[in-house]
């Protein structure tokens, strides 16, 4: 019954709301730099749902990103765990219009994989970070591609670099830009997974993908 269980309550609801609208008004005080290689931020340029592939450290600049760019014509949920941690994420993520997928390897990986999948179906964007909720950090799991070949969805990764910032003694080492820093966000190129792939391939695709987001990361 515990790994099904989706836990939250009043407490992780107020908190995680709360952290939604810190989130969105820190953003204000950065330089966005947007760099575009897929289109996926021009507007009828990818009607596609694609697969958003970024670190577990990033997420509190890319969802500011998202909104002011495609969030409001792109609908997205974002995939966060079924425990307490995860309802304040998904909250926060709630304040840009962000719905949300519960679920993890370790709490309802069947019912999350499903969801995304439904998801995907509808037409809308999901966004993973591949090595949450607990790591090991810029460890890529395989359940991203394990999605993209069962859905033909296309993954795109985004990388996000700081001219300044602080990284908390999380075990991500979590990403806080400081204000009036430059935020360099790179949405890539798009990496598409054939289906019925062998294990081989399958394992090349992971490590490639891992590969790609570690080039993007200013702190490996």
């Amino acid at each position: 019954m515990k790994s099904s269980e989706i836990r939250e309550n009043r407490k992780t609801a107020i908190l995680g709301t709360l952290a939604g609208w810190f989130m969105k008004l820190w953003s204000f005080t950065l330089r966005f730099e947007i760099e575009d290689r897929c289109g996926i931020t021009r507007p009828g340029t990818h009607n596609m749902p694609v697969i958003f592939a970024l670190w577990h450290n990033r997420i509190f600049t890319i969802p500011p990103v998202w909104w002011k760019t495609g969030g409001k014509k792109r609908k997205a949920v974002v995939l966060t765990s079924a425990s307490h941690d995860g309802a304040m994420l998904s909250r926060a993520m709630a304040v840009f219009g962000l719905g949300a997928v519960r679920g993890s390897s370790s709490r309802r990986a069947v019912a999350a994989l499903i969801g995304m999948k439904r998801a995907l179906q509808e037409g809308l964007d999901v966004c993973i970070t591949p090595d949450g909720p607990r790591g090991p950090r810029y460890e890529f799991h395989p359940g991203v591609i394990k999605l993209a070949e069962s859905t033909r969805a296309p993954i795109v990764p985004i990388h996000a670099t700081y001219s300044s910032a602080w990284r908390l003694k999380t075990w991500d080492r979590f990403v806080i830009p400081k204000p009036f820093s430059r935020v360099h966000v790179i949405f890539d190129e798009m990496h598409f997974v054939p289906p019925k792939i062998d294990d081989e391939t399958f394992e090349n695709s992971r490590k490639q993908l891992q590969t790609i987001l570690l080039n993007g990361a200013d702190d490996v």
